[in-house]
């Protein structure tokens, strides 16, 4: 398989949340184990846990940027967080005018 290649690094596009499912939000607090206090970019604030997959693997601190997947029910109380972005795509996503430059 091996890595892909990067020509420069304009062609970096970052995962978007999918708009029927899925929201941006900023982690305010860590609550211990696997559970994140995240301000979402909807307005609510939503009790997450992250999801099993990326529990080793992505850590997550205060002031991160990641995805929430709100759940079916309770979905203005609690969801499931889905991906952490890293510095440069949140600066990518800053600068596209998908997050607002306070954020």
């Amino acid at each position: 398989m091996g890595k892909r290649k990067v020509i420069s690094e304009s062609e970096i596009k970052p995962r978007l949340p999918n708009k029927e499912y899925e929201v941006l939000g900023i982690a305010q607090k860590l609550l211990g184990y696997d559970r994140i206090m995240v301000r979402c970019l909807d307005g609510f604030t939503r009790l997450c846990r992250i999801r099993g997959k990326m529990k080793r693997r992505a850590w997550i601190r205060v002031n991160d940027i990641v995805i929430v997947s709100p759940w079916d029910f309770q979905s203005d109380k609690r969801g499931d967080i889905t991906y952490r972005y890293r510095r440069n795509q949140a600066d990518w996503l800053r600068h596209h005018g998908y997050l607002n430059s306070s954020s």
